[in-house]
């Protein structure tokens, strides 16, 4: 039973791992397939169990399944099939220094973000918060991927770990560690960031871009 509970353990909630910052030479436009080789060139997914074969383990053992059940959640009822596995629903940029948080709605026309302007003051303290629903099955090793382009060519690339998830009727959140947004007039204008959200099976379950202004304040 210590291995099934391990294993479930593993699968759920995992805990998120450090950044990845990685810069690439050639400055080209990478799928998320790419991108992920880059940032870990041998990783190979583990196999996965659905959540009815989770749910189905050992069933006669009312110790595991006590643990499965305040691991889990309680059953859900059966989801909507046209909803996808994984939803990300906002983008937000956070500063305390900023007057308010910088949020993008990534439930609605997506090619409009890269026609509207969210600044950040050059020089300050920021993080960035992820916030996304889990729907049918557990998903593994989720990974937010931002490749930040300038005049065409890419001048940086991160990769956040975000961790593994069950099905849930609440949303998730998952918040990067705090970075400071360099400062100088070469650094000053107008980036595109190409977003990926993916997993260990490389799903792409969303990708987008989106217009950041540097400015020397916040009304730039």
């Amino acid at each position: 039973m210590s291995e099934c509970r391990g294993q479930l353990a593993a699968a759920v909630h995992a805990p998120p791992q450090p950044p990845v910052l990685l810069t690439d030479k050639e400055g080209r436009q990478l799928p998320p397939d790419e991108a992920l080789d880059e940032a870990v060139p041998e990783y190979r997914a583990p196999g996965r169990k659905t959540l009815q074969e989770i749910q189905q383990l050992d069933p006669e053992d009312e110790s595991l399944a006590k643990y499965k059940r305040a691991l889990l959640g309680p059953l859900r009822p059966i989801m909507d099939p046209s909803l996808p596995n994984v939803q990300v629903t906002r983008l937000t940029l956070l500063s305390e220094q900023a007057p308010g948080p910088i949020t993008m709605d990534l439930t609605g026309e997506l090619a409009a973000l890269k026609n509207q302007v969210f600044v950040l003051k050059e020089g300050v303290d920021y993080r960035v918060k992820i916030t996304f629903k889990v729907n049918k099955e557990i998903v593994s090793g989720l990974k937010c991927l931002h490749h930040t382009y300038r005049q065409g060519l890419r001048v940086d690339k991160a990769v956040y770990m975000v961790g593994s998830y069950g099905p849930s009727a609440q949303e998730y959140e998952f918040v990067t560690p705090v970075e400071e947004v360099p400062r100088g007039a070469l650094v000053r204008g107008a980036y595109v960031v190409t977003s990926f959200f993916t997993d260990d099976d490389r799903t792409d379950h969303l990708s987008w871009e989106w217009g950041l202004h540097i400015c020397q304040d916040w009304k730039s």
